[in-house]
């Protein structure tokens, strides 16, 4: 106990006064967010020696809210388009080149998705061999590969960051409302959607260069956001026929996340709204030296965490068959009943989460570096006579 308090403090201490803390608490809350929605939402259902994924939303619509609390990409594209535009404004002050900061800035975001790669492809020619239902070995690769879509749209707005700094969100927020008209007002092709699969996400992000050029820094503009948002989502929903959870339900004509809808948008911009509001308490609360270091570490293990929790929730599952069909985890998630049973399994997902980290994390930290030099990733600050290790993530 008294390293972990000399390791908290000594975090605490490293990390630079002029750090906006709030920034990688509101990150850490939107991969948390992304990991509980998973981990509540998705069930797989043995059905006949195969697995197939069903969704409570599908059978008890009373727990919708769940994905409202837990559909947080937007606040993570918000906060993402924020650091990124302010970072090429650093490394263009450096004189640092595009293509050097863009290395800088998708290196720790790329390295993890190589691991996940290569083991699914091993599981899958292992499963195939060992004569697994193919649609079984479909569910799993799919969820496993699933966040995959958001980190390829993420890098391509992160490598467009310098096209972007002056965007106004208004922009592809018109696109977005335009590709819905035609889609769903004169039953314009399906393919359309897709458009907003980039032009969606651009929204938050644009939101986040705006906060770089301090254009949402009074709170009148998260109130503008987080109420104008929530009436335009409500309206939607009430009254133009758009679902009203804004994850997808296995089985339903329209999903609002795949692709992002006009709902799914104007839910983000609430969202991003809400969370520039909490960027005052979230300063406050991050003064205390625990807190911060439990945000500082979710922060250095985001995309780990990220990229592996589905394959948790699988190995969790697979290796509970060998006991039969438990409840929660390979039930019909259709009552209440299975809603508690899944509660007590976040625990458990949570350990072979851990266990992924400690298997895959080195692969997001990158090579260790010769003694003495600096981490691209932990701030060193030099006090007087001697060299004070930090462990704050980067920005």
């Amino acid at each position: 106990m008294t390293g972990l308090r000399t390791a908290i403090h000594r975090i605490d201490r490293s990390t630079p006064v002029e750090r906006d803390r709030a920034v990688d608490a509101l990150r850490a809350l939107a991969i948390l967010g992304v990991v509980l929605g998973h981990w509540l939402v998705t069930a797989l259902v043995a059905d006949g020696g195969a697995l197939r994924t069903a969704s409570p939303l599908r059978y008890m619509p009373w727990l919708t809210p769940v994905s409202w609390a837990f559909q947080t990409l937007a606040v993570f594209f918000l906060v993402g388009g924020h650091v990124a535009t302010k970072s090429h404004a650093s490394a263009r002050a450096r004189g640092a080149t595009y293509g050097q900061w863009l290395r800088a800035r998708l290196g720790r975001l790329l390295r993890p998705v190589a691991a996940v790669l290569i083991l699914w492809a091993v599981a899958t020619g292992c499963l195939l061999l060992a004569g697994a239902d193919f649609r079984t070995v479909h569910t799993l690769v799919k969820l496993a590969l699933s966040p995959l879509w958001f980190l390829v749209i993420f890098a391509g707005l992160t490598a467009a960051t310098p096209l972007l700094t002056r965007l106004n969100p208004l922009w592809p927020l018109a696109v977005v409302l335009h590709v819905d008209i035609v889609r769903f007002g004169f039953g314009g092709p399906a393919w359309l959607g897709w458009v907003n699969l980039a032009a969606g996400w651009l929204v938050p992000y644009a939101l986040g260069a705006a906060w770089t050029r301090s254009e949402l820094e009074r709170p009148r503009a998260g109130w503008v956001l987080f109420g104008g948002g929530t009436l335009a989502t409500a309206a939607l929903v009430l009254w133009a026929g758009y679902p009203a959870s804004m994850v997808g339900i296995p089985g339903a004509p329209v999903s609002n996340l795949d692709p992002p809808t006009l709902a799914a948008v104007t839910f983000g911009l609430a969202q991003c709204g809400l969370a520039l509001l909490l960027r005052g308490p979230l300063r406050r609360a991050m003064r205390r030296p625990a807190l911060w270091a439990a945000i500082a570490f979710a922060n250095l293990s985001a995309m780990t965490i990220f990229l592996w929790h589905q394959t948790s929730l699988m190995a969790v599952s697979a290796l509970g068959l060998l006991a039969g069909r438990l409840p929660g985890l390979h039930t019909s998630p259709d009552s209440p009943v299975w809603v508690a049973a899944r509660i007590a399994w976040l625990p458990v997902f949570g350990c072979a989460l851990t266990l992924c980290w400690f298997a895959f994390s080195v692969h997001e930290r990158g090579p260790r570096r010769p003694t003495g030099r600096p981490s691209r990733v932990v701030r060193v600050h030099r006090g007087p006579g001697r060299a004070t290790p930090g462990a704050a993530p980067r920005a």
